[in-house]
């Protein structure tokens, strides 16, 4: 590996991410899920929506949510409902089943955030929250789409 890319902060970005990724994955499969299952069904927490609002939230392709929606359909967590004046619009709801499922999804993601955590004090977990928002803001103004680049409120947040 060259010297160069043993210090690019981008491929240290990558490695995190995957290991994330990878670490995520088997707490899902723990939950009969896979990765970006869980990403639909805490979106849908909250209330019903369509097919396009879930696709628009998720910032993926129609397609790519109706292929999640389908499975997670088939595992039961989800029901698919015509909607009302334009029959279709398919509303997109959790069963009691994805209800509970959502909620254990909390406990998941609280686990390998302090695994990803784990090395650094609260000030550093400040400091890595605001830099990589700064970083998504950069990506989002070169033209790639960030998750809520402009949320900073780790002033609120607390060191955890």
């Amino acid at each position: 590996m060259t010297k160069a890319l043993e210090k690019s902060v981008g491929r240290a970005l990558l490695v995190t991410a995957r290991l994330h990724r990878a670490r995520m994955g088997e707490r899902l499969n723990a939950l009969g899920l896979f990765p970006g299952q869980e990403q639909a069904l805490k979106a849908l927490q909250p209330a019903p929506m369509t097919m396009g609002e879930l696709a628009s939230l998720l910032r993926v392709k129609p397609p790519t949510v109706s292929k999640t929606i389908g499975r997670l359909s088939t595992q039961g967590l989800v029901t698919r409902e015509g909607g009302g004046r334009d029959g279709r619009l398919v509303q997109v709801a959790l069963t009691e089943s994805g209800h509970k499922t959502a909620e254990a999804l909390d406990a998941v993601w609280t686990q390998v955030e302090e695994e990803l955590l784990d090395k650094l004090d609260g000030k550093e977990r400040k400091q890595l929250r605001r830099l990589l928002r700064k970083a998504a803001k950069g990506l989002s103004k070169a033209g790639v789409e960030a998750d809520d680049p402009e949320a900073d409120g780790d002033e609120a947040d607390s060191d955890a």
